[in-house]
């Protein structure tokens, strides 16, 4: 009976140290998903509209660049906010979205320039600049062997 009783207590003793296992990784788990909540899911976001641009070139330049040097652009203008000035050819309006285009080439699937997605703020505003000189900001995601795309842009007057 006494070797059935220590039994018992050894037993529990191990048990408790698991619980103890068990409550520290739970807790060690609940830090790291609260820490990674508050910084990096609600992160804020940049305000496009008011960053202060890393480029200002002509869509001609900026054009040429990627057509030319891909590799060396990709690694200048991807990930920046550019100021882009030049001709907008056409908009192009979906469901969602105003895109502002300036066509430098004749591609082979039509036209080749630049495309940027334009900020909801300036969708009905950029009706007034189609076939004249305008300057836009927007953040640079890279060429897709046709285009450079432009997001989130903003009209500088």
């Amino acid at each position: 009976m006494i070797r059935q009783i220590k039994k018992n207590s050894i037993s529990i003793i191990k048990m408790n140290k698991w619980i103890k296992y068990l409550i520290i990784v739970t807790l060690i788990g609940l830090i790291g998903a609260f820490l990674g909540y508050k910084f990096v899911y609600n992160k804020p976001h940049v305000n496009y509209e008011k960053a202060k641009p890393d480029y200002e070139v002509t869509a001609d330049a900026l054009f040429a660049e990627y057509s030319n040097f891909k590799q060396e652009a990709q690694k200048k203008y991807n990930g920046k906010v550019i100021k882009v000035t030049g001709i907008l050819s056409k908009i192009e309006n979906t469901s969602e979205f105003t895109i502002a285009v300036f066509a430098l080439a004749e591609g082979m699937f039509g036209d080749e320039g630049i495309r940027a997605t334009l900020l909801p703020a300036y969708a009905l505003s950029i009706v007034e600049f189609e076939g004249k000189e305008i300057t836009l900001k927007g953040y640079c995601t890279g060429y897709n062997d046709s285009d450079v795309i432009l997001l989130k842009c903003s009209i500088i007057k």
